[in-house]
């Protein structure tokens, strides 16, 4: 039987995707950056997809990529304290749109609700959005 030498083993250990990953992005002030996740447990991850239509299915159809490798991602992210690629996550978040209707609502609160641009929005202005920006 042939014993696994994970240091000088040409073949690793723990196989990871083959070629270039899908990676969601955003833009930035000098081009497109790799959007960063949180684990469930609140840590820092990059994510990568091995298809596009498992980047869309999890992030939507508009999300905008670009292809990497594991180790090119990697190298983009350790600067930013970011060690870990979670590849082909299955992203869980609530529904996104208003909360439904309770009785009661006032009217001015009902039309706010309906309005998808002013649903769940947070309003943040001065020092506050600031503080936001910049941590």
């Amino acid at each position: 039987m042939a014993e696994l030498l994970c240091g000088e083993d040409p073949e690793p250990c723990e196989p990871g995707p083959a070629g270039p990953l899908f990676v969601p992005v955003r833009p930035g002030p000098a081009g497109w950056v790799a959007r960063l996740f949180r684990t469930p447990v609140g840590g820092r991850t990059a994510v990568a997809f091995t298809s596009a239509e498992l980047l869309s299915t999890a992030l939507g159809s508009r999300q905008p990529w670009i292809r990497l490798s594991e180790p090119a991602l990697r190298s983009l992210t350790e600067p930013l304290g970011v060690a870990g690629v979670t590849v082909d996550p299955r992203l869980a978040a609530h529904p996104v749109g208003p909360r439904p209707l309770r009785p009661g609502d006032r009217y001015d609160a009902v039309r706010r609700l309906r309005d998808p641009r002013t649903a769940d929005a947070l309003r943040v202005t001065g020092t506050a959005a600031q503080a936001l920006w910049i941590g």
